[in-house]
């Protein structure tokens, strides 16, 4: 074999290895979700919430990260009329795609719980595990909000985990401007 050959051989070799393909699993819809996490609710009523410059900074000073988005879906979740909580559905980042998930927050501003409905990494997936998404239940504004204090890491997903927490951070704060006052 030439050295000419060899060379342009070995060239493709790594490439390979480096295009890693990307991963998207879609596990629960949003009828789904919220019959898993409001299980004995009557109705949910949809209510988008459209943010503009003055509320996206209001939730980043409050909550330590961004709104990025203008609109968040939002549905009041009652029982016969009487409201049980929020049940809002939310995008963060993994460490490179978007992981979408939804969190049902009590109308007394508590983490009921939460359901990843897509993610789209090639790692980190354990963080639709039962066992660490229960981390969130009860959860409030009160708690300190910090990876490992009061949410464990999981090695291999330490930015899903951050992102995750930060995000179910934001949630409990747009609860606490923006729907609260609706109890």
């Amino acid at each position: 074999m030439s050295d000419s050959l060899l060379t342009n051989s070995l060239w493709f070799i790594p490439m390979a290895f480096v295009a890693a393909p990307a991963v998207a699993a879609d596990y629960l819809s949003i009828p789904q979700a919220q019959q898993l996490l409001f299980p004995s609710a009557s109705s949910f009523i949809e209510r988008p919430t459209l943010f503009d410059s003055g509320a996206r900074s209001a939730i980043k000073s409050h909550a330590g990260t961004r709104q990025r988005q203008d609109h968040q879906p939002i549905w009041r979740v009652e029982k016969d009329g009487q409201l049980q909580g929020w049940f809002i559905v939310d995008d963060v980042i993994g460490k490179h795609e978007y992981i979408t998930y939804a969190a049902a927050i009590s109308a007394d501003g508590e983490v009921l719980g939460i359901e990843v409905l897509s993610y789209r990494e090639t790692h980190g997936g354990e963080v639709r595990d039962e066992s660490w998404r229960a981390n969130f239940k009860g959860k409030s504004l009160k708690d300190p909000f910090k990876l490992d204090e009061d949410v464990p890491n999981i090695s291999g997903a330490t930015l899903s985990c951050r992102n995750l927490l930060d995000g179910v951070k934001r949630l409990l704060t747009i609860h606490e401007l923006f729907l609260a006052r609706e109890s």
